[in-house]
């Protein structure tokens, strides 16, 4: 099928890039447990009633998240050639569900349709080049600290996935926002399943060993297989159960009933509903919100993904990133267009990019994978988060190596590096780092007057974020809140 020399093989370029086809295969393999849980997850994010008290279903939501995303995956590998896959993003689709629910006047038609406008508008800037230019007018050193922020924040998610980092209540009065395993101590099963994963996995890179992260997964997942048949452990969080600090994170893994997808919800968008309830100024500023968001989440992640690839030329460009902005920017409208909330590349893939993927056959195998899901659901189910959680903190190891690229002595960088990195992981949230780094930027070359440094459209970028990081004002200033 990718012979050496074929066509498929130069078009994807695989030998190219150091590659073969088992190892696209294994990434991509490894890319789909990785986040495969956003099928479950989605669900549960998106469960509310809106104010009609309409909800959009369990089984709608996770079916027609698997179906996009697993054609927005497809498409990244065959148009953009590159080891990326996209699902619902977590941080829109956290902020539609609190929008949807804070807001008397939305329905959920009318939060998807701003999405999808977020969208059409993102496809826009994508096809004008406004959106490369903006990836191109960032420094060098902000590039590699975005690497280093993905590598923090993909191993903070697979702590916390996995149940040894866990957020402390509000209620106990701490400052400390983070804390060890439950009450200061590593509690249960799944948290041995994946300090044992953890352990066999890193042995295993040490080692060198092929297929070193998916082994770490199918190993990891087959032990919580067993340890849930016989001991029966459950998950964390039930519904009508008091919370169980030594359950499953989220999926307990188990073999489900077979149903037939329920895609009901596609085209169920009403893209100037939102306009009518809250009006033109009030909409348009949610509008904004989620479009800067996508923006430069999708523009972090590929940076990060791309640098640990090694698919970057020696100017630090990302070969084909038009491709890969047109489809990150279909993800948004075809999200929104199915009421799943917007599709965007997935840190996630770093998984399979640590397996050895390098091109767009991955991202080919991850979406078809994903297709598979939409029809099997007991394979979603049958991989817990602690299985998986392992193998994000290897790779978080992976792209943080790269900071000691970054020129610490140059306080202009330096700083807005540190604030980009740290930022990301602590707030959840890569927009929030870039949008910290990018205005420290502006202002500390500005301060050591070295204006000519700064590109045109850094300054754009920069008056951008500081609106972003305003919108809570605003909103409270017309009543919003």
């Amino acid at each position: 099928m990718l012979k050496q020399g074929s066509v498929l093989d130069r078009y994807f370029k695989v030998t190219e890039r150091g590659s073969n086809l088992s190892r696209e295969v294994r990434g991509g393999f490894a890319t789909f447990f990785a986040m495969s849980y956003i099928v479950v997850l989605n669900p549960l994010i998106l469960s509310g009633a809106d104010s009609n008290g309409t909800t959009l279903g369990f089984t709608a939501v996770a079916a027609v998240t698997a179906l996009v995303a697993g054609v927005l995956t497809i498409l990244m590998g065959a148009w953009g050639r590159h080891p990326f896959a996209l699902a619902t993003g977590l941080g829109v689709n956290a902020f539609v569900a609190v929008t949807v629910a804070t807001n008397p006047g939305l329905s959920w038609p009318d939060m998807m349709g701003l999405v999808v406008i977020s969208g059409v508008t993102m496809l826009i800037l994508v096809l004008t080049g406004f959106r490369t230019a903006v990836f191109k007018a960032v420094p060098d050193g902000l590039k590699t600290a975005i690497v280093v922020g993905i590598g923090l924040f993909i191993a903070l998610i697979g702590l916390v996935n996995a149940g040894f980092v866990r957020r402390i209540p509000d209620a106990a009065g701490t400052t400390v926002p983070v804390g060890l395993g439950f009450d200061g101590k590593l509690l249960g099963w799944p948290t041995a399943v994946f300090v044992f994963g953890l352990a066999l996995t890193i042995a295993l890179v040490v080692r060198k060993v092929k297929g070193a992260i998916l082994i770490g997964i199918i190993t990891s997942t087959v032990i919580a297989v067993i340890l849930e048949m016989t001991l029966h452990i459950g998950p964390s969080v039930q519904k009508d159960k008091p919370f169980n600090p030594q359950g499953w994170s989220l999926v307990a893994p188990q073999f489900t009933d077979w149903a037939a997808p329920d895609l009901s919800l596609i085209g169920k968008a009403n893209p100037f509903g939102a306009f009518g309830h809250l009006g033109f100024v009030a909409a348009t500023l949610l509008a904004f919100v989620i479009l800067l968001s996508i923006f430069f989440d999708a523009m972090g992640t590929m940076v990060g993904l791309a640098n640990e690839a090694g698919t970057v030329d020696k100017h630090g460009n990302i070969p084909d990133v038009d491709r890969v902005l047109q489809v990150d920017a279909l993800g948004a409208i075809l999200g929104g267009g199915a009421s799943v909330s917007s599709n965007q590349i997935y840190v996630e893939a770093g998984a399979g990019i640590g397996e050895g993927a390098r091109t767009g056959v991955a991202s080919i195998v991850t979406g078809l994978l994903f297709l598979v899901a939409m029809f099997f659901t007991p394979l979603i189910n049958l991989v817990p988060f602690e299985a998986v959680a392992p193998a994000l903190v290897v790779v978080g190891f992976m792209m943080v190596s790269q900071v000691g690229r970054i020129d610490w002595q140059d306080w202009g960088i330096a700083i807005p590096a540190f604030l980009t990195f740290t930022l990301m992981p602590f707030t959840y949230s890569i927009a929030n780092g870039l949008g910290a780094g990018f205005i420290a930027y502006v202002l500390i070359r500005t301060v050591q007057g070295r204006v000519r440094d700064i590109h045109p459209l850094m300054w754009a970028v920069a008056a951008a974020f500081l609106l972003f990081f305003s919108v809570g004002t605003i909103e409270a200033a017309m009543g919003m809140h």
